[in-house]
């Protein structure tokens, strides 16, 4: 059959008109894709073909609260390889072997892989300045020297604990640096450049700099000074004692603000690889639990004080050298027992019985409510990994044994940074402060403070009064019981001793210990709380004896340090046979030595030197506190001369 001809121009026509139709939606499609999407999708374009080389981001410095920095960052090259753009392989593999401390055959490996960018490793990460700049010498075709950064701790194990260290990458693995990795992290930048499909530089394009924005830097609560304080006596300790461990934790009782926090054994951020894992994963001031001992008697008697429940100065108790409760016998540390004595001696000689006597007189609930508002059994919140909880008996299953233990100290599990909270808050006013390390947050550009940690009050435990009164119990520990060696001439201290039995394999142990001792000063008004424990120390294991006079060395140096001046006035201290007094030199100016050794009450020694009836001069000064029986040098002259030496003195005086 024919098809007319009107029928093909018709299909004709209509086929044109279809293709018009296409072109015209071809040419409304281009002209979107150019105008609308073409942006988007040039963008795109270039981010497939852009290859990034990492640039990292400086880590936050970490300061302590005076701006001592104790752990930043320093410049360390990395070496990367594009494989595609390496040209002689062979030869580039054996150029940078050697200077990377690598096999030949490993860093070959490397530059043929089938990936756009390789980092040579082991030995191209994070390697010196000269090296880096030997290699960049070399200029090797797809070789590319980036900047990466090395975590540097400029006082080595200082504070290590605290501070924690970071992996290969620079992030935060232990301490404050993995508490707020993502604060101290900052971004990463790159440069980057355009390739083709087979990696090979674009001819004509440009290399593209994104900047790192560095991490913020860190102010810590920690005093750099008494921070070397804790670990010098702690290491001292460890020399002279041959422990297990040890431990102390220094803090502020009116705000949370810890100090100084140290352990022993201890070890270098910079070299954790070099210890084993237990010694640096276990902060021992927040991780390790036992028994408290003694020292956990402060809370029975803020307790029973708040309670009204005991008149410390009134009150006597008889202590026959053991409490029998529930069948059990619990003795007294003094053989034979203490007899007679007021309560506050039953705290100055940290007497079980009379603490046994407390605690029968609170109650099972009212003990342990107290137990829990002073924050045992629960963590305290610190800002650091790795805190435990410690153990208390349910209160279910509290009998009159347990409750008497319980009250001094024993068949309770507490950690350190729980302790020294606890009794942060008996002698600060009765006010619990949740413990902190990170003080303060600042960028680095532009050394603006973004944030600030203030002290966060949890509750409070008992009233003013009565921390009044536990002060006060406590300095006369301090000056007249258990607690002696921690005594400190000028300076009114409080502190209590604590020597707990370890329990190994279920059982108390007859001969390992953990001795404490948590001391404070001023004792009227307490600037800075110490708390140490020792475990196992070998030789006398009494918490009197080891662990306060580290805490006395500890207090005296911080307190010098703080600038907070000695006073006269404080509880007159009993000394024990053995002990030397701390007497006042008396002034000898202007007298005979006929005259001092007929009117004077001497308690010291006399060194004379040169011609002459009268002294003008003398060495101590008049007004220092020395031991009874030091030698005095006295200068002996005429009358003159001492009349010379006063105005000359009077002179220096003005």
């Amino acid at each position: 059959m024919r098809i007319s001809k009107v029928t093909v121009r018709r299909r004709l026509f209509i086929l044109l008109m279809l293709l018009c139709v296409l072109f015209a939606a071809l040419v409304i499609r281009l002209a979107y894709v150019q105008l609308g999407e073409g942006e988007e999708l040039s963008a795109k374009a270039e981010d497939s073909w852009r290859r990034n080389i990492p640039y990292s981001a400086k880590r936050g410095e970490i300061s302590d609260r005076n701006g001592e920095v104790l752990a930043y960052n320093i410049t360390t090259p990395t070496v990367m390889v594009i494989p595609v753009q390496v040209k002689e392989k062979d030869k580039t593999a054996n150029l940078l072997a050697p200077l990377l401390g690598m096999n030949e055959s490993d860093v070959l490996q490397a530059v043929t892989k089938k990936q756009s960018i390789v980092r040579l490793q082991p030995g191209g990460r994070k390697i010196t300045m000269d090296k880096a700049q030997q290699i960049r010498d070399l200029a090797l075709p797809g070789i590319v020297v980036a900047e990466d950064n090395k975590r540097f701790y400029p006082y080595g194990g200082l504070a290590a604990h605290i501070l924690g260290f970071t992996g290969g990458y620079n992030q935060g693995l232990t301490g404050v640096e993995s508490k707020y990795d993502s604060e101290l992290s900052g971004k990463n930048g790159s440069v980057s450049y355009l390739s083709d499909a087979g990696g090979r530089l674009m001819p004509g394009s440009s290399e593209k700099y994104n900047e790192p924005k560095d991490g913020l830097s860190l102010t810590l609560t920690i005093d750099k000074s008494i921070q070397s304080i804790v670990e010098r006596e702690l290491d001292q300790a460890m020399e002279r004692l041959q422990a297990n461990s040890a431990l102390s934790i220094a803090m502020n009782p009116k705000t949370g603000e810890i100090l100084a926090m140290a352990a022993r054994p201890g070890y270098d951020p910079a070299s954790y690889q070099e210890v084993d894992a237990e010694v640096y994963n276990r902060n021992l001031p927040i991780w390790m639990t036992y028994e408290p001992g003694s020292t956990f008697k402060i809370i029975t008697l803020a307790a029973a004080l708040e309670e009204k429940k005991v008149d410390l100065l009134h009150e006597r108790f008889f202590d026959p050298g053991y409490a029998k409760v529930g069948g059990a016998t619990l003795r007294c540390w003094k053989r034979g027992g203490h007899g007679s004595q007021t309560f506050l001696q039953v705290v100055e000689n940290s007497c079980n019985p009379g603490f046994v006597a407390l605690g029968q007189r609170l109650g099972k609930e009212t003990l342990f409510q107290y137990i829990k508002d002073f924050g045992f059994g629960t963590k305290t919140g610190i800002d650091l990994g790795g805190e435990e909880n410690g153990i208390l008996f349910k209160l279910a299953n509290v009998g009159p044994v347990e409750l008497a233990t319980t009250s001094f100290g024993q068949g309770v599990s507490v950690t350190p940074i729980q302790q020294i909270t606890a009794v942060s808050a008996a002698i600060n006013g009765g006010n619990l402060y949740q413990p902190f390390v990170a003080k303060s947050w600042t960028n680095p550009e532009t050394g603006e403070v973004v944030s600030e940690n203030e002290p966060q009050l949890v509750r409070q435990v008992i009233s003013e009064e009565t921390s009044r009164q536990v002060r006060e119990a406590l300095e006369s520990v301090v000056a007249k019981g258990t607690g002696g060696n921690a005594f400190i001439d000028g300076y009114r201290v409080g502190g209590k001793t604590g020597t707990a039995q370890k329990v190994i394999n279920g059982r108390y142990s007859q001969n390992e210990h953990i001795v404490s001792f948590i001391g404070f000063a001023p004792a009227d008004d307490p600037q800075i709380v110490v708390y140490t424990a020792v475990d196992n120390p070998q030789g006398i294991q009494f918490g009197g004896v080891v662990a306060a006079p580290i805490v006395r060395n500890i207090l005296k140096d911080a307190l010098e340090y703080m600038e907070i001046p000695p006073r006269e006035e404080q509880v007159t201290k009993k000394y024990k046979y053995g002990e030397i007094p701390i007497v006042t030199v008396p002034d000898l100016i202007g007298h005979s030595t006929q005259e001092i050794y007929e009117n004077m009450n001497m308690n010291f020694n006399l060194a004379r030197s040169g011609a002459g009836t009268i002294v003008i001069n003398q060495a101590p000064k008049a007004g220092t506190r020395v031991e009874k029986g030091s030698t005095i040098r006295i200068y002996m002259g005429t009358e003159a001369d001492a009349e010379s030496m006063h105005n000359h003195d009077d002179m220096e005086s003005e």
